[in-house]
């Protein structure tokens, strides 16, 4: 019989999966102009294969929801990790963009998979006492991945290629797969399939606010943050060095997360979100002044902060609305923020394309600051009608 999770923190090979997910939708960015170089195309034109990546990554993330409340956490993840591996060594191999762009849609969907069935997984196997910190942990866990991405896929890109990029988190999916079996599954609450559960989900009011949330947040931080090594490398810079300020996203999360746990009982979550909240703004704001390394990586950083204090507040509230069908609805969560991200990046290419970053980044300024507010009052809202309970760890509003 498997051992008993921790109750305070994620499983290992949980922390991995997640981890793999969340490297390879990051390695993209800095080798976008190394492959619309080898293809001949323009970075507007390369940036496809993120916006397809996360289309399809947001897009499917209902469907897998729904499958682990059905079947099960750990035998949806090994199945998609298989075949998100199996996606990602096509990928290394594609003769041209319009394959690299479908095969990175297939990865991308199963990828999906894995960071909302993880979070689900938490979810179900520790107490909401220590829930947002083992959720802390999960998401350093993927900062980790995060921030070796962005280093290792400009450096990788610029000495061996960026086909190596795809197939070295292919490699590792399919070594999590295995590791998982050793995993028990979670008990379930009954939704009676996977109709009850949509329809759970989506008659919550509040579920559909936080999605809204989580959409335009999803813009803000994974879709523009894919530009930013562009932006960079637009100015002349290489892409191993601009990787490796993107690289600062990563260590961003990982040192906040770890401040987010020391405050999580002491702070009320409404508080954690206006700190990533003005984090957000204050970077774009100052990023309005010029393109240069040293602002990419105050936003970069900035972008970091708000994934820790924003997204994880948000994220935690998401795991709590309905507990019967707590995987469909982090799984749609998770489909607004990657929806939000594709959307994002489609919208901006054309600035990319035209080196227009002054107006794209006063833009995000504006949203971020509407958004902030925005949140703030939901969560006020939300916590005065419907209050956690005390044993939550979580200070209240009042």
């Amino acid at each position: 019989m498997p051992p008993a999770p921790d109750p305070e923190r994620p499983p290992v090979w949980i922390s991995i999966a997640s981890f793999v997910s969340s490297f390879d939708r990051f390695v993209v960015s800095p080798i976008l102009v190394l492959v619309a170089a080898t293809f001949e195309v323009s970075v507007g034109q390369a940036v496809a294969i993120a916006s397809g990546y996360y289309l399809a990554y947001g897009l499917c993330q209902p469907l897998w929801g729904a499958l682990s409340d059905r079947f099960g956490r750990v035998r949806l993840m090994q199945g998609a990790l298989v075949g998100a591996g199996i996606a990602g060594l096509v990928s290394a191999a594609a003769p041209n963009l319009i394959t690299l762009v479908v095969v990175r849609v297939v990865a991308g969907a199963f990828f999906g998979a894995i960071v909302p069935t993880s979070l689900t997984y938490v979810g179900d196997t520790v107490s909401a006492t220590h829930r947002q910190r083992a959720l802390s942990d999960l998401m350093a866990a993927m900062a980790v991945g995060t921030a070796l991405a962005a280093a290792a896929a400009g450096i990788t890109g610029q000495l061996a290629g960026w086909r190596v990029v795809f197939a070295v988190p292919a490699v590792v999916a399919l070594v999590s797969a295995w590791g998982l079996r050793a995993l028990a599954e979670p008990p379930r609450s009954a939704t009676g399939g996977v109709a009850a559960s949509f329809r759970a989900a989506l008659s919550n009011r509040w579920v559909i606010v936080v999605g809204v949330l989580v959409f335009v947040e999803g813009g803000l931080v994974l879709g523009v943050l894919t530009l930013l090594a562009p932006a960079l490398q637009a100015q002349g810079v290489d892409a191993a060095r601009a990787g490796l300020a993107a690289a600062a996203y990563g260590i961003a999360v990982l040192l906040s997360s770890q401040v987010l746990k020391a405050l999580t009982r002491r702070v009320p979550r409404w508080a954690l979100m206006a700190i990533g909240g003005v984090a957000l703004t204050l970077g774009y704001a100052i990023a309005t002044m010029s393109v240069s390394v040293p602002t990419i990586i105050g936003i970069v950083v900035t972008l970091g902060i708000t994934w820790a204090f924003l997204h994880t507040s948000l994220q935690t509230w998401a795991t709590s609305i309905v507990p019967e069908a707590r995987g469909t609805v982090v799984a749609c969560f998770a489909a607004s923020l990657f929806i939000g991200s594709s959307v994002a990046a489609v919208v901006a290419g054309p600035a990319a394309d035209h080196d227009q970053w002054h107006i794209l980044f006063t833009v995000c300024a504006i949203t971020a600051a509407v958004l902030t507010v925005a949140c703030v009052i939901a969560y006020r809202a939300y916590a005065a009608r419907e209050p956690e309970p005390a044993a939550a760890g979580i200070a209240t509003d009042v």
